[in-house]
């Protein structure tokens, strides 16, 4: 399964900001299958990212896994708040997420890009 993660967190942060996203698969009982990080945008008020992470599912698993997107603002060294998160897959956090994720199904690997709204942490 490929999934392209394009995004925007749609608030204006100030200029120094740094953020980044998380990706993490879980099963159907809620433990963490895989994860992913993007690289960090530095600087950016309205940071966009475009890239492309693989997860390991076979395709009977579809229906029996989450993807968690969270969305992270990283003020310091140690220091991150998350600014917002959504879910695809079995726990979907919304019925855009859940179409995305049903015709990302339909597709058979092929990329399925939309823009979602985060939700608030």
């Amino acid at each position: 399964m490929v999934i392209a993660f394009l995004g925007s967190h749609g608030r204006c942060w100030w200029s120094n900001s740094n953020t980044y996203g998380k990706l993490c698969l879980l099963n159907s009982m809620g433990q963490e299958m895989s994860r992913c990080k993007t690289s960090i945008r530095r600087g950016q008020p309205n940071p966009i990212y475009k890239e492309t992470f693989v997860f390991q599912v076979a395709l009977f698993q579809l229906s029996d896994v989450t993807l968690m997107i969270s969305i992270y603002n990283r003020r310091s060294m140690k220091r991150k708040e998350m600014i917002g998160w959504i879910s695809m897959g079995q726990n979907s956090s919304g019925e855009e997420e859940q179409d995305h994720w049903q015709q990302m199904k339909e597709t058979k690997g092929q990329q399925v890009c939309r823009w979602h709204i985060l939700l608030e942490s």
